[in-house]
């Protein structure tokens, strides 16, 4: 565990170790109270019977948190919109499932989660020096958030997984989007998809 040292309550990063084959439920933006009172039940249908859920931030009200680990055990980030942006309620620094960035190390396979992360190089953007920002070193997949739009893409060779949003699909109106699975067998990717709720 690291704080931040801009708000040194606040975790920068959390690391977690897990072993064996595992199914990864991916869930972003979710946006509650904004989108609607509660997530759509498809979310819930859809993530029965994964092994851990990750939440790559802006659920705004946390209780999304707890909602999910009703299915699964859940890991969250925290997101621009869980900071306070555009007048929103700050999310509480002591929850233990948030800080800003996760590191999972599955039988060697490193997974970081963050809530803004690109899938391919644009002027400014550095994989390296972002890799070193939010996960102190190399990992070989990111989970990340933030758009809206679902992506599963290789950025060199580092897997880089957005589910998109299962309430704002590509920042649309209220609606059933998108959310994600990553499967990892013998400490390798086997699979990542994006599923369309319906």
């Amino acid at each position: 565990m690291t704080a931040d040292p801009t708000h040194p309550t606040r975790r920068w990063i959390d690391r977690h170790s897990f072993t064996g084959d595992m199914l990864f439920g991916l869930v972003s933006d979710t946006h509650i109270p904004e989108a609607r009172a509660a997530i759509f039940d498809e979310v819930y249908a859809a993530f029965r019977g994964v092994d851990l859920i990750l939440h790559a931030g802006d659920m705004h009200d946390i209780v999304v948190l707890d909602w999910l680990q009703e299915v699964a055990p859940v890991l969250g980030v925290r997101g621009n919109g869980d900071d306070g942006s555009s007048g929103r309620p700050v999310a509480p620094d002591d929850d233990p499932r948030l800080p800003y960035n996760q590191l999972l190390d599955v039988d060697g396979l490193l997974i970081g989660m963050t809530h803004d992360f690109p899938h391919e190089p644009y002027v400014g953007a550095d994989l390296n020096h972002r890799m070193e920002r939010h996960f102190e070193g190399r990992v070989d997949v990111v989970v990340a958030g933030d758009t809206h739009v679902p992506v599963v893409a290789h950025w060199e060779d580092v897997l880089v997984v957005n589910s998109g949003s299962p309430m704002f699909p590509r920042n649309l109106q209220t609606q059933l989007g998108t959310i994600g699975f990553l499967e990892v067998r013998g400490g390798a990717v086997v699979d990542a998809w994006i599923e369309q709720l319906h």
